[in-house]
């Protein structure tokens, strides 16, 4: 992908990769470049999503970016807290997390899933005014689903491995699989 391509995808939204009644709704903190040059989810070849998805178990093998589709038969989708998508994160001010989660929490109500998982402690905090979060289970619920927040799979992501992110995906799919 040519840095022109990359560039003309700033701004630019993916669909959501979902359905009412999903048994846990992962959510991104925006798209990247790449994922909004492609319309997949987590397609920045250092994002560690998909990987560690399969190694949590949550899929029975690694799908590809361009695979997302089959996480829906699963009871699984995607989404974001932020729509637009940026080369960075930090692109992102803590008025348009806080616009997301209003967003997130109207959709949440609309999809109804059993779980939101939230992939990024700080994005979750920001959009949800819970600057004491912890990664794991969360007190509250949004929209009516159990909250989960996640490490963020992003390869900058430097204080969690594929192994240990992995660990904490799993913790979610247990209590996921022990509620359904």
């Amino acid at each position: 992908m040519t840095p022109e391509e990359l560039n003309a995808a700033r701004d630019r939204t993916v669909p959501d990769v979902a359905a009412g009644g999903l048994r846990v709704l992962f959510c991104g903190i925006n798209p990247s470049l790449t994922t909004a040059a492609t319309g997949h989810h987590f397609a920045h070849p250092g994002n560690r999503f998909w990987p560690v998805l399969h190694r949590s178990g949550f899929t029975p093998r690694r799908l590809l970016p361009s695979e997302q589709s089959e996480l829906l038969p699963l009871g699984l989708g995607i989404t974001n807290v932020v729509a637009r998508a940026t080369a960075r994160a930090d692109e992102v001010d803590a008025e348009e997390f806080r616009a997301g989660g209003v967003a997130l929490t109207e959709r949440v109500e609309r999809l109804a899933p059993a779980w939101l998982a939230v992939v990024g402690i700080t994005a979750y905090r920001t959009a949800f005014g819970e600057p004491r979060a912890r990664i794991g289970r969360q007190e509250r619920t949004i929209g009516g689903a159990r909250v989960w927040a996640l490490p963020n799979p992003s390869g900058l992501n430097a204080h969690w491995t594929i192994e240990t992110m992995a660990e904490e995906y799993a913790r979610l799919r247990k209590a996921a699989s022990e509620a359904a």
